[in-house]
């Protein structure tokens, strides 16, 4: 995202506590953050989330990144390369490739690790961390970045295309919808055609 490193926030928060205790006031710096991001690692959010613990964050709004126009993200979205380095004729070696983060169950992840402390997140991260080699993250100390236990929880994270799933399957649903007789249909769940006249 061509934005600095984690070092200039830290050096910015001071300067903004530093000035916030001069000027008498009571104010808080609240970091944006942006899940499966084009050439993010799952290893990189896992960072980003043992950073986030550190210093006692606790995002609840927490976006995923969607490809837009005229974006460089968008580029290496569907390419799969960075744009920003020179191009070539003929590529020595390997090709510079950027990890894509396609699919729900890994996009779902990296919002997870921003999510850290949620416990409907626990068993996924829990798999994940497993998955990575770093189960040494998973315990009941403060220095662990999710538990061992899982409290009884609602049910869960359910997409909105798994929720309503007739947004994205007209065709699919038309058959289920026709057989639902009586009850409200639209042009998109097997609304029978007009009759002239």
């Amino acid at each position: 995202m061509m934005k600095p490193g984690m070092g200039s926030y830290d050096k910015f928060k001071a300067l903004f506590d530093k000035f916030t205790a001069e000027a008498g006031k009571k104010q808080f710096l609240i970091p944006y953050f942006i899940a499966a991001h084009p050439g993010t690692t799952d290893e990189d959010m896992m960072n980003l989330a043992i950073w986030l613990k550190k210093n006692g964050f606790r995002a609840d709004q927490v976006q995923t990144f969607y490809p837009s126009p005229m974006a460089t993200a968008t580029a290496m979205y569907h390419t799969g390369r960075n744009p920003l380095r020179k191009v070539r004729r003929e590529v020595e070696g390997e090709e510079e490739t950027v990890d894509v983060v396609r699919g729900e169950k890994r996009r779902r992840l990296h919002k997870a690790f921003l999510r850290y402390h949620d416990a409907n997140n626990w068993p996924l991260l829990r798999e994940a961390l497993k998955a990575m080699g770093r189960s040494d993250l998973i315990g009941n100390g403060k220095h662990h970045l999710i538990p061992t236990w899982q409290p009884l929880a609602d049910a869960g994270y359910q997409s909105a295309r798994k929720r309503t799933p007739h947004l994205r399957c007209p065709a699919k649903c038309a058959g289920q919808a026709a057989s639902l007789k009586g009850r409200l249909l639209t042009q998109h769940t097997g609304l029978p055609p007009r009759k002239a006249g």
